[in-house]
């Protein structure tokens, strides 16, 4: 488990995931051409009840199971 910190809505976060989840954060980012901070932030806009974690590990198996990049 990593924890680091980001700036979420504006305001410094720390997120706690697993390696193999920052990894597919990155490659993620990198298929959409923005940055980690962005796509994070893009999440926790339209998370409903979720922790800000569980709604990313959500969005990342969301992401490789759907087979193209979802819009978000």
């Amino acid at each position: 488990m990593a924890k680091r910190s980001i700036r979420v809505a504006g305001h410094p976060t720390s997120l706690s995931l697993e390696d193999d989840f920052w990894d597919a954060l990155n490659e993620i980012a990198t298929q959409k051409e923005t940055s980690i901070p962005t796509l994070v932030n893009n999440i926790d806009t339209c998370r409903k009840n979720a922790g800000l974690s569980s709604a990313i590990r959500s969005y990342v198996l969301h992401y490789y199971r759907s087979g193209s990049p979802q819009q978000r």
